[in-house]
């Protein structure tokens, strides 16, 4: 079997690259494979810190890098491994909670084991979203205890049965006592000891305390701590927290009792520090750590351990393999000390205990338990070729629910920002907002008869009439406080404004509405041939369409459509060349409104061109956005200029449900099935389909993130997203119901 690692890795000073060392080493060596275990690995380096590697490592990944965890599954896909496995730590890889590793992860191609160093009890949502992610793509999850498994189901809702308990594995390493106590001359000393990096969240400070009243009976003690400051400690803090140890001796007159080794050493020196040590000490302030690797040494060697009752601590030394105390309890940690020093007996049997568990532990055996689970992952993946395509199958989907549209609406209209989840009411309202509101709702009524659908549009509506201005175009903005911001609004949220009141002179609920609607759309009108924006153009088009849905004998109207559709064309024939067939010299944002305009046309002009060039245009954006098999906006960072590279950040709602859109028309066009592929390939870009590989949608406030940036999920969820989400759920639910139509008529 060929198994390929990914994780940080020696020679970088880091606890999780030691544990992929060891896991690599053993597992490679394992003994119980039916057949020789190969393997490499893929080290994840350290902002921008550069390692000399030792041969297994093939590919080296630059934290904050995206481009490399592409290559790296590259390499990984095309290396013959059997299966990946994948040590995880908040951290470690780039992005907002380490987004990046995901994108690697999706384009694997074989089974993956993810074992887990952290399973946080309340995550933020973005630590949330990003674990859960990486538990949906593992065949396997491995923990290191049963509080995590517990957490892993009742938290993250990850299958029981998809879950591993692996002990953290320990060196294979003994030193006899006596033997090493007189190698670091300590002979007549009774050794305390914390290893591991420092930081304040280790507690050292608890021992310190509790020293002077120990050392009063016990004045041979010693307390070696040994371990450098951890490096994003340093990064943030400096050595503030080691100054502040130091100091704290000094203070409390122990200076003769306390060694501070700040060096990061290796396994044999340490299992010689952890062999001389009478009492091993984990004072952690923090229930918070599901798996510590110090304490699995200390039990590993055979030491006494006393410990704060954190999870692993808890779980790790019940049957007296160690003692537990109150977390930052001096007091209790010092009677403990005391009572171990003055009955060694006692001392003795929790050595014995724990030595006696710690071989059960060691890395070989850890190892073949990996072998193990790795054979029977790869035995249990199907067949590439029994695996069916995924069906379109709309129950697979979020329910369609206003509960956030709701939340931003007020009596004036619908707050266009958000504060995550929470209306921002500094910044008012806006018409592209309220007019794509005013569409979804008209949606949604027609489809469900949803009463607050209904309730909802006479605001959006009105909103929409108080922007209007006495020539018939609109103000945009609208303080919280009513005062109009601008005199005349952007062509954008002009043909916005017109897109929306058309859907409604198509699908008016009631003549109230439809007369309303009617005056404000006629009002405009002399403002459509003066449109300058070609979006703004496009937006007009397909309000025009819509009304002509529901009109088709209105010449006049049709003529307007044939006009603006010229003005698309005359663009596009303008910039179109062989390789760049699109209506200006760079994509930017909306971009499928500009096809969907011309394919909506098509519908009421007889005239092939317009067909061709909207085809034409559809073809060349799905190219550059489909390239990867998912959908890749646009990234608003530079746009995507002719000979230029996209930007891939930051793409936008917007975008998405434009693609939804025009796929959808196309297929209405053509009754060509594989637009509705494609559409619901645009959709589910909302639901994690996308570079980043995590949902913008969030379950908890039923709203949308307001796109995809470098770093991760940009978390507010103001109106536009989610208006842009909810409008292409409800696309897609009636591409279901036509295609469904489609199939039941006679062939």
């Amino acid at each position: 079997m060929k198994i390929s690692f990914i994780g940080t890795y020696p020679p970088r000073e880091c606890g999780i690259g030691t544990f992929t060392k060891n896991l690599f080493d053993s597992v490679t060596r394992s003994a119980s494979s039916k057949n020789n275990n190969q393997g490499f690995v893929i080290a994840i380096d350290d902002h921008d810190q550069q390692y000399d590697y030792p041969p297994e490592v093939k590919l080296s990944i630059r934290q904050e890098q995206q481009t490399d965890y592409l290559e790296a599954a590259n390499l990984i896909n095309l290396s013959g491994a059997d299966v990946c496995v994948l040590q995880h730590e908040f951290g470690i890889y780039g992005g907002q909670n380490g987004i990046y590793i995901l994108p690697l992860l999706h384009k694997l191609k074989i089974p993956l084991i993810v074992t887990l160093h952290t399973v946080l009890k309340n995550p933020s949502y973005n630590q949330k979203a990003v674990l859960t992610e990486i538990c949906k793509i593992a065949s396997s999850v491995v923990v290191m205890s049963q509080t995590a498994v517990d957490m892993l189901v009742d938290e993250y809702q990850v299958p029981k049965v998809k879950i591993a308990k692996i002990a953290h594995g320990v060196p294979d390493l003994q030193f006899d006592q006596i033997q090493v106590k007189k190698e670091f001359k300590l002979t007549k000393r009774k050794v305390l000891l914390t290893f591991g990096f420092i930081g304040r969240n280790k507690g050292i400070e608890t021992v310190l305390k509790a020293l002077p009243n120990v050392v009063a009976q016990h004045p041979d003690v010693v307390y070696i701590v040994l371990g450098k400051t951890h490096p994003n400690v340093i990064r943030h803090s400096g050595e503030e927290y080691r100054v502040f140890l130091t100091g704290l001796v000094k203070k409390l007159g122990i200076e003769k009792h306390v060694v501070f080794l700040n060096e990061f050493i290796g396994q044999s020196e340490l299992f010689q520090y952890l062999s001389a040590a009478d009492i091993y000490i984990t004072p952690y302030t923090s229930e918070a750590q599901i798996t510590s690797g110090t304490l699995s040494y200390a039990i590993g060697a055979g030491a006494a351990v006393i410990s704060t009752p954190y999870w692993h601590a808890a779980e790790l030394l019940s049957e007296n393999r160690g003692r537990l105390f109150p977390f930052q309890d001096s007091a209790a940690l010092g009677e403990i000390l005391l009572e171990l020093l003055d009955h060694p007996g006692q001392m003795n049997e929790l050595r014995k205990n724990a030595y006696d568990y710690g071989r059960k532990i060691t890395w070989p055996r850890i190892g073949t338990e990996y072998v193990e689970l790795a054979e029977a992952v790869v035995e249990a993946q199907p067949d590439p070729t029994d695996v069916q395509e995924p069906i379109f199958d709309p129950l697979t989907l979020p329910p369609f629910l206003l509960d956030h549209i709701q939340r931003l609406t007020d009596d004036t209209g619908i707050i266009q920002h958000a504060k995550y989840g929470i209306p921002n009411l500094k910044e008012g309202y806006c018409l592209d907002d309220n007019a794509r509101a005013l569409l979804m709702v008209l949606m949604t009524y027609k489809r469900t008869k949803h009463p607050l659908a209904l309730k909802l549009s006479p605001t959006y509506l009105s909103y929409i009439n108080y922007m209007q201005n006495a020539d018939g175009a609109f103000r945009n903005f609208l303080s919280f406080n009513r005062n109009f911001l601008d005199e005349v609004g952007s062509e954008d949220s002009f043909g916005r404004a017109i897109w929306s009141l058309g859907y409604l002179l198509g699908n008016a609920p009631n003549d109230a509405y439809y007369q309303t609607g009617r005056e404000i759309f006629f009002d405009a009108v002399p403002n459509f041939t003066k449109l300058k924006s070609i979006r703004s153009i496009a937006n007009t088009m397909v309000g025009i369409c819509h009304y002509l849905k529901s009109n088709p004998n209105d010449e006049a109207i049709t003529q307007i459509l044939r006009q603006l559709s010229e003005r698309l064309m005359t663009d596009y024939e303008i910039n179109c060349q062989d390789n760049w067939r699109w209506f200006e010299q760079l994509l930017a944002y909306d971009n499928a409104f500009l096809p969907l305009a011309l394919l909506h046309a098509a519908e009421f002009l007889d005239d092939e061109r317009i067909y061709e060039i909207g085809m034409e245009s559809m073809n060349f954006l799905t190219d550059i956005t489909f390239a990867n098999g998912y959908l890749s906006i646009i990234g608003n960072e530079n746009w995507y200029k002719l000979d230029n590279e996209q930007s891939k950040f930051g793409q936008q709602p917007l975008d998405a449900l434009a693609m939804v859109l025009m796929f959808h028309q196309a297929f209405r066009l053509t009754k060509n099935t594989d637009y509705i592929t494609k559409l619901y390939t645009s959709f589910m870009w909302f639901l994690g389909e996308n570079d980043l590989r995590i949902s913008l949608y969030d379950f908890e406030t039923k709203g949308c993130c307001d796109g995809l940036e470098s770093y991760g999920v940009n978390r507010n969820q103001g109106a536009e997203s989610t208006l842009a989400y909810l409008i292409s759920h409800l696309s897609v639910l009636e591409a279901f119901e036509e295609v469904s139509k489609l199939e039941l008529q006679p062939a």
